[in-house]
C-alpha cells in the first residue's frame, strides 16, 4: 500500500488528483496531510481542521465506476466503511447525514468529498477526501462539530484510523462487485433522522418539514411531505435544519 505523508498541503484532493494526472499510481494510493490549508467540503465550503489534530486524507480508486450516473455508489461505500471502523472503535450513536457526513449524536465528525475525472479512453478516476475530526477539543463557533476525543473522552490513533478506513474502503468496493444491494440498505439504514420529521429549507430559503424515506439511485434524497408525496431533492436544492 502506497501511502504519501505530507507535512501541510493546501489539498489533500488537489495534490493526489495532480500526481494521478502525471504518473500511473497504485489503486487505492493515499495522500495524508498534517495541516491543509483550503481543506473542500460539499457545494465548495471550507473544511477547517487544526493542526495535526484531525485525520485528513485523500484516497485514489480506480476501476471501480463504469457509468458517470454510478458516482453515488462508491459515496455509499465510502460513507459505510467510514461508519464500520468508528463502530469498531466504540465511537457512539453513529450515522451518515445525507449525502456523507458522519455523525455522532446529532454533531458532525466526519466528511466526504468525492472528486470524479473522466478518461479520455472513458474510465473513471475518483479522488476520496475524508476529513474525520479525531483529538481536535476545541470547535469555537462550530457549534455542530464535535470530534472523537470529545464524545469518547480519550485520543484515537490517527495512523490506525487511516490504515483501517482504507481497508475498509477496498473491502466494501469488493463487496459492491457481488451484493451492492447489502450496502445500498446498510446506506439507508444509517441515514440521519430517517424516519423522522425534520425541517428543510430550499433554495428560495422556504421552511418545510418532511420525513426522511431513503435515497435514489442516483443519489437523490426522498422525502415524505405534508401533502403525502415524496419528492426527491438534489443537494443543491435542499438543505437540513437541525
Amino acid at each position: 500500500m502506497k501511502v504519501i505523508k505530507l507535512d501541510a498541503i493546501d489539498s489533500t484532493n488537489d495534490f493526489l488528483k495532480g500526481l494521478s494526472s502525471k504518473q500511473e499510481l497504485e489503486n487505492f494510493t493515499v495522500v495524508t496531510a498534517e495541516t491543509q490549508t483550503k481543506g473542500k467540503g460539499q457545494m465548495g465550503a471550507v473544511w477547517a481542521s487544526e493542526p495535526s489534530k484531525n485525520l485528513i486524507m485523500s484516497i485514489l480508486v480506480k476501476d471501480f465506476l463504469s457509468d458517470i450516473c454510478q458516482i453515488f455508489d462508491l459515496n455509499i461505500a465510502v460513507s459505510l466503511a467510514v461508519i464500520k471502523v468508528l463502530e469498531s472503535s466504540m465511537i457512539p450513536n453513529l450515522s451518515i447525514k445525507w449525502p456523507n457526513d458522519i455523525m455522532s449524536y446529532n454533531k458532525k465528525i466526519g466528511g466526504i468529498l468525492i472528486e470524479n475525472s473522466i478518461k479520455s479512453d472513458g474510465t473513471i478516476i475518483s479522488i476520496v477526501g475524508l476529513g474525520l475530526n479525531v483529538n481536535q477539543t476545541n470547535f469555537e463557533n462550530l457549534p455542530k462539530a464535535s470530534s472523537l476525543t470529545v464524545i469518547c473522552g480519550n485520543e484515537f490513533d490517527k495512523e490506525a484510523l487511516l490504515l483501517s478506513i482504507r481497508t475498509a474502503i477496498k473491502k466494501n468496493i469488493a463487496l459492491w462487485q457481488q451484493h451492492p444491494i447489502i450496502l445500498w440498505d446498510q446506506y439507508t439504514n444509517n441515514l440521519y433522522k430517517k424516519g423522522l420529521p425534520v425541517a428543510f429549507s430550499d433554495q428560495n430559503d422556504n421552511n418545510f418539514m418532511g420525513i426522511i424515506q431513503g435515497v435514489s439511485a442516483i443519489g437523490k434524497l426522498e422525502v415524505l411531505l405534508e401533502d403525502d408525496n415524496i419528492s426527491e431533492f438534489d443537494i443543491k436544492e435542499i438543505q437540513m435544519l437541525y
